[in-house]
């Protein structure tokens, strides 16, 4: 048996109470605190962003296919674009893509119980994919097509409704102005009531595209636009490049991250949050360990003199020491890992860690772990504590064998 390795093991498992005992287990939890922190932080961010990011492509896909419009922002209404073979065939041609659905915008004025509200309409086909929704809706259900005829259905978000004192099955009036300054008006039944949580969405509401279509004097087949789901939402940009490049000069590609750049820009800064917060987390790891180590070699003193005294080399002696400070690490790594895990199982299953939707756009915090979490973690914070672990092994080159061995 390796010597080194046997003293470490006796010295870090020693059950008598002693000064020592005492500052390895506070090392340990100094350890467990910090390496739970660095994986929760990651854990909780990168489930925020997912979260934000999944319900912006839940409302508008993750590609919009629309008539080329330099500066067509999200909530204006579109320029009427006809289906043709060419731009089917190249949407449909891409493997990556895995839904493609027509919509259009219309601007609209609804009159409630109390008051009036602005609002964008937007109208879907009766083939849209409402399962993609599903987590808004908060109360009744999606609209019903017809078979012939348009429906007289709309969704209403939850912050136009309250506005409006509008619940399920209330009758709305909608205005909606026509480019010559007229207006036409509608009768639409609410048929369900959705919460996004994200204020621009919230002043949207769901309709009939056909409504849209006789409304604007389009034909039968002109739409605003597509909306493109693909497989990996990692792949959005390349998927998006190759369109543009296949798609008409007339035709207009983009990111739903392009088009709602202010809310991508904001996520996008979580991640300097979470590499300071990695930082100064495995700083503090870092200086436990060595403030504990330097403790148990001053602790061990007279140890360290016996050993010499009776001829084991400095490197043998220091290797004691990094075997210890190795026992601690990986100790710490453990209920650390533990920590954080139960901490994020209970936070998926119970959600009690609770967020003001208005401030953040989701009401609780959501956890995702990611298998290079742990591996950043725990490789990282082995990697550098075992690296500084060497600068408190330098005392026992300095302690003389005769002055130890009378250390008190």
């Amino acid at each position: 048996m390796n010597v080194a390795v046997f003293i470490a093991r006796r010295l870090a498992f020693n059950q008598q109470p002693s000064f020592s005992r005492f500052i390895i287990r506070l090392a340990i939890v100094a350890t467990v605190i910090s390496v739970a922190a660095m994986l929760l932080t990651l854990a909780f961010t990168n489930g925020f962003q997912f979260a934000i990011s999944q319900k912006v492509f839940s409302f508008w896909g993750h590609i919009r296919v629309q008539r080329y419009q330099a500066t067509k922002s999200l909530i204006a209404e579109d320029i009427p674009i006809t289906p043709n073979d060419t731009v089917l065939k190249v949407l449909h041609a891409n493997p990556e893509i895995t839904a493609i659905q027509a919509y259009a915008n219309k601007t609209a004025i609804i009159k409630g119980k109390e008051g009036i509200d602005g609002i964008m309409l937007k109208g879907v086909e009766s083939t849209y994919h409402f399962s993609n929704l599903d987590g808004f809706l908060k109360q009744g259900r999606w609209l019903h097509f017809p078979d012939s005829g348009i429906s007289d259905e709309i969704d209403l978000s939850a912050y136009t409704a309250k506005q409006l004192k509008l619940k399920v099955n209330d009758k709305a009036l909608i205005y909606f102005i026509q480019p010559d300054g007229s207006r036409r008006v509608r009768s639409m039944r609410i048929a369900g009531i959705f919460k996004t949580g994200i204020e621009d969405y919230d002043k949207f509401a769901i309709g009939d595209l056909r409504l849209i279509q006789r409304l604007n004097n389009w034909q039968a087949d002109q739409i605003g636009g597509y909306e493109i789901f693909v497989k990996d939402y990692r792949r959005t940009d390349s998927v998006s490049q190759a369109l543009s490049e296949a798609l008409p000069p007339t035709w207009n590609c983009r990111t739903s991250e392009e088009a709602n750049q202010n809310i991508f820009d904001w996520l996008n800064l979580q991640n300097t949050t979470i590499a300071i917060a990695l930082i100064i987390m495995i700083v503090i790891a870092t200086l436990n360990l060595v403030t504990c180590l330097i403790i148990l070699v001053l602790d061990r003193t007279r140890m360290i003199g016996i050993l010499k005294a009776i001829g084991s080399p400095d490197a043998s002696i220091r290797q004691i020491f990094l075997y210890h400070g190795s026992i601690i690490t990986l100790s710490g790594l453990f209920f650390g890992n533990l920590t954080a895990l139960l901490i994020c199982g209970l936070q998926q299953h119970y959600g009690f860690i609770s967020l003001p939707e208005d401030a953040y756009f989701i009401s609780k915090a959501v956890v995702k772990l990611e298998w290079w979490h742990f591996v950043l973690v725990n490789a990282g914070t082995f990697l550098v504590c075992f690296a500084v672990l060497m600068i408190p092994t330098v005392i026992i080159r300095n302690i003389q064998p005769a002055k130890a061995i009378q250390f008190r």
